[in-house]
């Protein structure tokens, strides 16, 4: 008999619902690994360069800065840079 992915999940997700705490903590030692590496963040070496950059023009003053409001109305079309 094959049980398809969905099924699967429905049936895990209905079984988790009801589990009782020693059970669900097991379930999640089994899975952290690959929960955690799903939830990570990382930057390539390429992204991580291009802040470099962007980060050194700032603090030399080569770059103009804006605050989070100022940001937002170029972004609405409301400020020009």
């Amino acid at each position: 008999m094959y049980i398809t992915t969905a099924a699967i999940r429905s049936s895990l997700l209905s079984y988790l619902a009801d589990a009782d705490d020693i059970k669900i903590k097991a379930v999640y030692t089994l899975l952290e690994k690959d929960i955690e590496e799903k939830n990570a963040f990382t930057l390539t070496d390429e992204q991580l360069e291009i802040l470099d950059r962007e980060r050194e023009l700032h603090i030399s003053g080569k770059s103009k800065s804006y605050s989070w409001a100022e940001a937002e109305q170029i972004i609405k079309g409301s400020k020009t840079t």
